[in-house]
């Protein structure tokens, strides 16, 4: 992303401009979307400098040897500019010194560009090798009629082609020009390398921006410059949903540096257009100053009667009537209970948090010839391209998305709120308008993770086997229009399967769940769900096991059983290899050498597991609780299996270390309060998060390769975190942990 207009290039462009001017080989391939994910390749295209080519180019080879490879996904800090490139240039036989990454556009060409859910690595692997795989094999086609010899005496290695009976070698800058004038082999029929053979998979690979990072270079949404942009706030109202009924326009309008200021109607989705007054100015100072000599009555609507206070009310009453619904009912849980040699009761409870990125929710939009150009720090371009085509009435075709880098997302910027107002600003302004968050802004307008509510029961027989688990969920939930009838939607990460551990394990299983109706906006949280089921039910297995007088490690494996798979049930329920959970768990546990240490009074281990977006994960956590309550994670040992390679080890430790930090952060600091429909914490001085002193000196990531596809790792790390270091909590001290955050817990003990 550069930082200037005459700069400010397509991807599009730059791949036919780069082509014309200096010839070369580009190839690319569409890929067929049916249900978000790219599954499919389709026949790649070649074409010669001087030529028409396709648009959706994903590798450009110049003349002077300069390998182009363009990133489709969203780079959010997961690592995916470098990490994808790497599977082409693997497959293309290229020195990662000869290669330039680009960030593409929004463009269907591509397929899907969301990055989110742990899916960019597993729904592009295979595909992405089979590209470089074919332009490797093109390249060697050339090289072998330039030298008349047949191509199976040919072999590409280190940007070039060598013949070695005759030591010749060519290099790919050399073949760019022939290679191009070549029918395109079918992506699937190239043969591709074997894993053995990797040169550049499987390597420490730093990020491709991390010296621009670290040097200040212009790469986010915040650093978007335009001539001739002006600047904006937008403000909504504190209570979720409230509408505007006055504000004092005649006087912001006439402050210093102010061009407009206005109402915008905005829609009745939460997570869409809300209304509110922008204030366009002529810099980031002017707006943020004139913002605050805005005032604004507000019709607050019904979600000014909600409060954390009356959720907690609410989901009392509620646990002691049935379930709204039985999301799964195993065996006879009544009489597994009362039958049981001994049972456990407990009610765990989670609050609202916020996503606080540390660069807030910003965009940059530019409204012209009935059309929008767009910059924005998205995690899914297409969202926000859909959102200001139905909300403002223009065609999709007409909306140009640039993807900026952004400064975290953890899935907040999966969501296009943002982006639709700033499109509603330019829309009424007659130039480019950068529209930034504050951070109070970011904290109490986001999409926030759902609270919960969790009541359950569970018993042992007499030789300390779990046989009854109740479950009564708690949950939040939106009104939603649906076929023309009002219905209570439960928000992102705030619906539980039934097929989520332990269900399917349990003879006699009971999960209910019911909807409290809010008015907060919800949106998916880094691994949402799993970030708090995994809490809930690893330290209630916890609980089970002391109450059994069994080993945690031993009472799990117990659970787990001896069957290799156990099928999914339902319209979410999804395969679970028990072997690969076993084999995780068991390597955490002898890594951490469970069992083989005596710990004093005040520290303690703590085991847990949990699958989470095709990864299955097992910490090992270490903690330090002294006698006036202060907490120290002093060690945490992470063993996890994503698959039968680790594209890059420095970006999967980095995604790893990275959850374990942020999931103590979640666990120890972050709880939102509401009052009257609005979130009273508004930055950092009364949200805090995780700093250096408070990380654990000691994270060690076990990575186990296993013949399985290759999968994510943003996410699945995170939820085994909170169990462990609560159930180490309580092995140091026997306190049990059962309302987030950990610091309205009295840890004291002597």
């Amino acid at each position: 992303m550069s930082t200037s207009i005459t700069q400010q290039m397509s991807r599009r462009d730059f791949l036919r401009t780069s082509a014309l001017a200096s010839g070369g080989l580009v190839l690319g391939f569409y890929l067929k979307t049916s249900d978000g994910a790219a599954d499919k390749v389709a026949k790649p295209s070649a074409v010669s400098g001087g030529a028409e080519f396709k648009p959706n180019a994903f590798i450009r080879i110049a003349t002077n040897g300069i390998v182009t490879l363009v990133s489709k996904q969203p780079e959010i800090g997961q690592g995916i500019k470098t990490s994808l490139p790497m599977v082409i240039a693997e497959e293309l036989e290229v020195n990662w010194r000869d290669v330039v990454i680009v960030q593409g556009d929004l463009d269907p060409a591509y397929g899907s560009q969301s990055a989110g859910g742990s899916t960019s690595t597993p729904n592009n692997y295979n595909d992405f090798h089979r590209l470089g795989a074919t332009a490797r094999s093109m390249l060697i086609e050339a090289a072998a009629l330039t030298w008349k010899v047949p191509a199976s005496e040919c072999v590409a290695a280190d940007s070039a082609v060598h013949h070695q009976a005759t030591k010749r070698r060519l290099g790919y800058g050399e073949l760019a020009g022939k290679a191009a004038t070549l029918p395109v082999p079918d992506a699937k029929s190239v043969v591709l390398k074997d894993a053995k053979d990797y040169k550049i998979l499987g390597t420490r690979i730093g990020g491709v921006d991390n010296l621009a990072v670290v040097t200040g270079k212009p790469l986010f949404g915040s650093d978007v410059h335009l001539p001739g942009m002006l600047y904006a706030v937008y403000e909504k109202c504190p209570a979720f949903g409230g509408k505007v009924v006055a504000a004092n326009l005649d006087i912001v309008k006439a402050l210093p540096g102010v061009r407009d200021a206005f109402v915008i109607d905005g829609t009745d989705d939460l997570k869409g257009l809300m209304p509110g007054v922008a204030i366009v100015a002529e810099s980031t100072w002017a707006a943020f100053s004139a913002r605050k000599q805005l005032k604004v009555t507000w019709n607050e609507g019904k979600v000014a009667n909600e409060s954390c206070e009356g959720f907690t009310a609410k989901a009392n009453e509620l646990a002691k009537q049935p379930g709204a619904a039985i999301l799964r009912k195993d065996g006879n849980i009544t009489a597994a209970l009362a039958g049981a040699a001994k049972t456990v009761e407990s009610a765990y409870s989670y609050p609202f948090i916020s996503h606080a990125s540390i660069e807030p929710q910003n965009c940059t939009a530019w409204f012209k010839d009935g059309g929008f150009e767009i910059w924005a720090p998205t995690q899914n371009p297409a969202a926000g391209q859909n959102l200001v085509a139905s909300t403002l009435g223009t065609a999709k075709e007409k909306i140009v998305l640039h993807i900026t880098r952004s400064g975290g997302g953890f899935g907040r910027r999966l969501s296009a709120d943002y982006v639709v107002e700033a499109a509603a600003i330019a829309k009424r302004v007659a130039a480019p308008v950068k529209l930034t968050w504050s951070r109070e802004d970011d904290l109490r307008h986001d999409h926030f993770r759902a609270g919960g509510f969790h009541f359950l029961r569970g018993g042992v027989d007499a030789k300390g086997k779990l046989i009854a688990w109740h479950n009564h969920f708690v949950t939040f939930a939106n009104k939603v229009i649906r076929d023309g009838q009002p219905v209570l939607q439960p928000g992102s990460g705030a619906s539980l399967s039934g097929d989520e551990f332990p269900g399917r394990w349990i003879e006699n299983f009971l999960l209910e769940q019911t909807p409290i109706e809010c008015g907060i906006p919800m949106g998916p949280w880094r691994a949402p769900g799993s970030n708090v089921f995994a809490w809930v039910f690893h330290s209630f297995i916890d609980e089970l096991a002391h109450a059994a007088g069994r080993d945690p490690l031993a009472f799990r494996l117990e659970i787990l059983g001896d069957k290799d798979v156990i099928p999914g049930t339902g319209e979410r329920g999804v395969p679970y290899s028990v072997s690969r959970m076993k084999h995780v768990l068991q390597h955490v546990a002898d890594k951490a050498e469970w069992g083989k240490r005596k710990f004093p009074r005040g520290q303690g281990q703590g085991i847990a597991f949990h699958f989470s977006h095709r990864g299955y994960i097992a910490q090992v956590a270490e903690v330090t609780v002294t006698k006036d309550g202060t907490l120290k994670v002093d060690r945490v040992v992470v063993a996890t299996d994503i698959g039968a390679q680790i594209v890059n080890p420095s970006g999967a430790e980095n995604q790893v270390q990275g959850s374990v930090i942020d999931a103590i952060g979640a666990l120890v600091f972050q709880e939102l309060n509401i009052e009257r429909g609005r979130i009273v914490q508004g930055n950092f001085n009364d949200y805090p998060m995780i700093r250096i002193a408070d990380a654990p000196p000691k994270v060690e990531v076990h990575f186990l390769k296993t013949d399985y596809p290759v999968t994510g790792l943003g996410e699945p790390a995170f939820p085994p975190l909170a169990p462990a270091v609560c159930n180490a909590i309580f092995a140091a001290t026997g306190k049990r942990v059962r309302q987030l955050p950990l610091s309205r817990t009295d840890l004291r003990w002597s």
